[in-house]
């Protein structure tokens, strides 16, 4: 960990744990492709670092959330299939076509771009409530499952939806399963299916991802800067929300909100030199507070997550979801290094 004269924090991308994650789901998937999905900069680990990976390691796809995402990747990845998730305005299909992406879509059928009809069997969001290939541009159908983490039945009855759909569309590409839904449910699969959460090593069930053969590829890291003693009736932070009844070390961690450390994980647990200690006091835009036991020296390493503190039991301390909590790190060079492993 460098120190935080060096860096404010560091972000490492463990390749060779994105490599297994991506074994792990091809050897789930069976016949079924993997479509990689690395929208919003690959849930906070790199698009081109994972897209990269995941295009090695045998995905058939790409998918981002955005024609600007799409066009970005289409810039390194000249012959991928770069599949856009959110079906786009108008003003954006000459762009797409003119960049070569796939476009699920929901309504307008523009011409000259491979589609995806999108139906909504549950979600209640993008789709159709059925489908019909009227564009000899149209390629695949797809959906998306809506509760495959926690509703069991109603996630079922979206299959039977989506299978009875594409019954009537035959030959066309058929994606639905997310995922939750890859690893719950064998009968989502299908012939392609969109991993994003797992792909990067993060449990879609917000439980230990090693329950279901998966390693967590992002770790954060910052360090000690300044080393206090506060006397009793000190505090440390805004609006005094930690004051010390006793003499008491903290450690002050040069990163906050706005790098990504949200100001809900007050009270959460950090590694300091792989010893887990307490956060205290509100958390400020560019720093925090943790509790010492004892004088430490500026540099001293702090683990934000990684080791034996996952995201998703940081996430659970933030009242959030891993998703949430990944993709608000800020890993721009202003705030972080980022660090990918061979």
């Amino acid at each position: 960990m460098a120190s935080p004269a060096e860096s404010r924090s560091e972000i490492t991308i463990d390749r060779s744990a994105l490599r297994a994650n991506l074994r792990r789901l091809t050897d789930v998937l069976g016949r079924s492709e993997l479509w990689a999905v690395v929208k919003a900069d690959a849930y906070g680990h790199g698009a081109k670092t994972v897209a990269e990976t995941a295009l090695d390691e045998g995905a058939r796809a790409l998918c981002v959330a955005t024609v600007s995402e799409g066009l970005e990747l289409r810039a390194g990845f000249p012959e991928a299939r770069i599949i856009v998730l959110s079906p786009p305005p108008p003003t954006e299909f000459r762009a797409a076509r003119e960049g070569r992406l796939e476009l699920f879509v929901a309504e307008v059928l523009p011409d000259g771009v491979p589609l995806h009809l999108k139906v909504d069997t549950g979600m209640g969001r993008w789709g159709l409530s059925d489908a019909a290939a009227t564009s000899e541009d149209v390629v695949g159908i797809a959906s998306h499952l809506a509760a495959a983490d926690v509703d069991p039945e109603f996630t079922e009855l979206q299959i039977d939806r989506f299978a009875e759909i594409a019954s009537h569309l035959p030959g066309l590409t058929r994606s639905l399963a997310n995922s939750a839904g890859i690893f719950r449910f064998p009968g989502a699969l299908f012939d392609a299916a969109r991993p994003g959460l797992a792909l990067h090593g993060l449990s879609p069930y917000g439980t230990d991802p090693a329950e279901d053969g998966l390693r967590p590829v992002l770790s954060w890291g910052s360090g000690i800067g300044e080393v206090k003693l506060l006397a009793p009736g000190e505090s440390t932070g805004y609006h005094r929300r930690f004051v010390a009844t006793e003499p008491t070390w903290i450690g002050i961690v040069p990163v906050g909100y706005a790098d990504g450390w949200r100001r809900t994980l007050t009270g959460a647990d950090v590694l300091v030199d792989g010893v887990r200690r307490r956060t205290v006091g509100t958390v400020s835009m560019d720093s925090f507070a943790v509790h010492l036991d004892g004088p430490v020296e500026p540099g001293t390493p702090v683990t934000l997550i990684g080791g034996e503190l996952l995201a998703e039991e940081q996430a659970l301390a933030a009242g959030t979801i891993t998703h949430d909590l990944v993709t608000g790190i800020d890993s721009s060079p202003a705030r972080a290094t980022r660090i990918v492993t061979p």
